[in-house]
């Protein structure tokens, strides 16, 4: 891995008992026993759909926060969207894969084709952005200038994190805590889903929830010292990882009434034609109000 500045100390929790299968941080004996989520709608800003459905399911719903993605052509129509509902927290949903750049190519030749766009390839770009080091001074101008963007539309920076969680690659992950203070970061998405509680869930895709699960879990153990250290806050557990895709009303239904504990995140990929499922959970009024019966606190990032 890169070399962090910050040493890793252990992952734990301040008070508690000790970890379980669905509580591995042992959050759930925690002096305070408040249940605080944060729902999140990525890629915002990718489409009129995706953006009409963040819109609604923000003033309709129990959407709380969502992550622009400054480089795509709805950015502009998202930004007047959240300009015209100031509750709705916006982050950057850092994009250096499957997605527009935000430099023109003769700038960072090393990470785009042709027509300006990164590769479509997760493993592809994460083995690039590892070993080839004459690559970070680029992948560094790029993150700054998609900073840059986002800061000059005049939103309050709620978080970051990244198209496809690329934000905690190692290299990447570097870049951001480095300039943490310059760019205004304080709130970041540790992704890490909790795998025996996602099992009890839902079923299906065993492979994928299992490696991802294996990822995630050791890359934000790895971080979460580093994020503590630098003052950046995160909430404890990130929902939605483990579904890809199928964060539907059922899901969110059993999520709610098992949700552990402080603070968490429920992500999602709300629109109104590819992700119908997942808008339709978030405005669903049986879900609002289990939220109230459950006395669960929506809140954004900033919140915490």
């Amino acid at each position: 891995m890169a070399r962090l500045e910050a040493s890793v100390p252990p992952v734990s929790c301040r008070v508690g008992p000790k970890p379980s299968r669905e509580d591995p941080a042992g959050c759930r004996g925690h002096a305070d026993a408040r249940r605080r989520l944060i729902v999140n709608a990525d890629d915002f800003g990718r489409s009129h759909s995706i953006n009409e459905a963040v819109a609604r399911a923000h003033r309709d719903g129990i959407l709380t926060t969502a992550s622009l993605m400054v480089n795509e052509v709805a950015c502009g129509e998202a930004v007047a969207l959240a300009k015209q509902h100031p509750r709705l927290g916006v982050g950057l949903h850092l994009t250096l894969l499957c997605g527009r750049a935000a430099l023109p190519r003769k700038e960072i030749p090393g990470l785009v084709n042709a027509e300006g766009e990164f590769t479509n390839s997760p493993a592809g770009a994460g083995l690039k952005y590892f070993f080839r080091r004459e690559l970070r001074a680029q992948l560094e101008a790029e993150i700054t200038a998609q900073f840059g963007r986002f800061h000059a539309t005049g939103l309050k920076l709620d978080h970051v994190n990244g198209h496809l969680h690329m934000h905690m690659h190692p290299v990447v992950f570097v870049i951001l805590i480095n300039h943490a203070r310059e760019w205004g970061i304080t709130h970041l998405r540790l992704t890490r889903d909790l795998f025996w509680l996602n099992a009890r869930l839902a079923g299906g895709e065993w492979s994928y929830r299992i490696s991802h699960t294996v990822v995630y879990s050791c890359l934000s153990a790895y971080l979460a010292g580093v994020v503590g250290l630098r003052g950046v806050k995160h909430p404890a557990r990130v929902f939605g990882l483990l579904q890809n895709g199928r964060v539907d009303e059922d899901y969110v239904t059993k999520l709610l009434l098992r949700l552990p504990p402080g603070d968490s995140e429920l992500y999602s990929h709300p629109s109104l034609d590819e992700f119908q499922n997942e808008f339709d959970a978030l405005v669903s009024p049986a879900v609002q109000q289990l939220i109230r019966d459950q006395e669960i606190e929506l809140i954004r990032y900033q919140d915490l």
